[in-house]
């Protein structure tokens, strides 16, 4: 007999609770077991007044960001949707049936008032709880950058300083600072001309929220960002497909991950495409390294990040670079660099031929040095055709510190180095690759540089929390970890990589001598 069921709601009992609908090994009780989100509003206390209508509660709005990551949603409007049909998310959210959640609205707002600095805050505090847990190991990091689109079309773009002025007309009946009256007070402003002298200042590429600085340019060429931009997202560059047919606006996404087994992400900055991927590396290094009190024995990145200026500044600090060096001059038919003996006590090049190259000229803009041998010494060479054909005779450019890229050299073929190579394929690409399949960042829904980082933190947070989720509760395994790491076998285990208080005046001389 074919049933036929009958549309029938009976009104809830009085003793119905929605603590009773949501299974007991549900995946949002655990999150609301293991993350204790209420540190969210002591970051945002300041930015709030007194009195007056109360807000969001700032643990509720980072919750929701949680859920937005987990559940792969791109808009406020439809999280708000999940959230009103989904029982567990009311459960986790801590509102009740009949309550009402915020509007959609008042989420893009607060995120607005919050700005920037507020979801680094929120991103470091998860880093951390990982931390304070032992997964951060602090011995090895691994850079990487990977290309995120940007939420704008090739048709948009324009003049640079078209839609520049067009976007100052449109905004110029602003307010600085204005915020959401409803989220409570407005920032505040005092000293906001010194604080803004300040920032401008600053030359590191974190303070700079990944700008470019247009008042610097190439020697030798214009980049195209420079005199052409997006109406819709003017801080986005162009960059080529991945197909290699055409092109397409984006960004870079840099990642700074931890060694150990947890792979927690350490640090986060969003560039527009025409910064190149090496350029923020130094400072990506520093700032995880001040921050989390760090001290690690190597850094490990792709060719990419093989600059003479990144590798020199890293050796300096006492840390191995482990990144592969391009083979510069391979492609000529001629006598590779690599293929000239360098005589580092006396100064000089030997070619293949057994000539000696001397410095003659130095090089300021690029601070290199060029050997040159003696006038007409290369017209008389058997091996001047496999050599050069330079009137003036063969030339060979050294930086004043190539030193440290001979001492990366020499670290090619040994077991530390090809590990390090090995190892970074599949410690930080899975990360991008899990960041853009599961979690939207092939795509950033947002626009403008401050937006497309927090997005880009969020991200990054909830990577980081969900591998505290999956570590977090494994403590040392052996009686004798607990008694050398001085802790009671209930408590959590302290990060092995972050030194101690003790400790750190040494660190902060080790990093006080790299400017002498």
């Amino acid at each position: 007999m074919m049933g036929t069921k009958i549309r029938s709601f009976s009104p809830l009992p009085r003793d119905v609770s929605l603590e009773d609908l949501i299974p007991t090994d549900h995946f949002y009780r655990r999150l609301e077991a293991d993350l204790d989100l209420s540190f969210a509003r002591e970051l945002v206390r300041p930015l709030y007044a007194g009195g007056g209508r109360p807000s969001v509660d700032p643990v509720v709005f980072f919750k929701l960001q949680l859920v937005m990551f987990f559940e792969g949603i791109r808009s406020e409007r439809r999280l708000m949707e999940v959230a009103a049909d989904r029982l567990s998310v009311r459960w986790y959210l801590g509102y009740d049936l009949f309550e009402t959640l915020p509007d959609h609205s008042s989420l893009t707002r607060i995120r607005e008032r919050y700005g920037l600095g507020i979801f680094r805050a929120f991103f470091e505090k998860v880093v951390e709880m990982c931390a304070e847990a032992g997964l951060v190991w602090g011995k090895e990091l691994y850079f990487d950058a990977t290309k995120v689109d940007a939420d704008a079309s090739l048709d948009s773009i324009g003049p640079r300083f078209y839609v520049e002025e067009h976007l100052d007309d449109l905004f110029e009946e602003e307010p600085s600072g204005a915020q959401n009256s409803d989220a409570g007070a407005s920032l505040p402003t005092a000293n906001d001309e010194a604080l803004l002298a300040e920032n401008a200042a600053r030359g590191d590429w974190i303070s700079r929220t990944g700008r470019q600085r247009r008042e610097i340019k190439g020697v030798w060429y214009r980049r195209t960002a420079d005199f052409l931009c997006s109406e819709t997202d003017p801080d986005a560059s162009p960059m080529k497909r991945r197909d290699s047919k055409g092109s397409h606006l984006g960004y870079y996404a840099h990642y700074v991950v931890d060694g150990g087994k947890a792979r927690v992400i350490l640090n986060v900055l969003v560039t527009p495409f025409e910064v190149t991927e090496n350029a923020p590396m130094l400072d990506l290094l520093w700032r995880s390294a001040f921050r989390w009190k760090l001290r690690p024995h190597q850094i490990t990145g792709d060719t990419a990040y093989g600059t003479t200026e990144n590798i020199a500044a890293i050796e300096r600090a006492g840390i191995r670079a482990f990144v592969p060096l391009t083979g510069a001059g391979k492609a000529r038919p001629f006598f590779s660099k690599e293929e000239f003996a360098y005589d580092p006590e006396q100064n000089l090049y030997r070619c293949p031929a057994g000539e000696i190259l001397r410095p003659k000229t130095f090089r300021t803009a690029r601070n290199q040095v060029i050997y040159k041998t003696e006038p007409g010494i290369c017209d008389s060479c058997s091996m001047r055709s496999r050599c050069t054909n330079n009137k003036t005779g063969r030339q060979v450019l050294r930086h004043r510190d190539e030193r440290y890229v001979d001492r990366v050299k020499s670290y090619r073929g040994t077991f530390a180095y090809e590990k390090a190579l090995r190892k970074r394929r599949v410690w930080v690409e899975p990360l991008f690759g899990e960041a853009k399949d599961w979690h939207g960042l092939r795509r950033f829904r947002l626009r403008r540089l401050e937006k497309v980082n927090i997005e880009a933190l969020l991200v990054a947070a909830g990577q980081n929390v969900k591998r505290l989720l999956a570590f977090g509760r494994k403590g040392p395994r052996r009686p004798a970890q607990v008694v050398a790491l001085r802790v009671t076998p209930t408590a959590r285990r302290p990060h092995r990589g972050l030194l101690s208080g003790r400790q750190f005046p040494l660190v902060r001389a080790f990093f006080n001598g790299l400017t002498s």
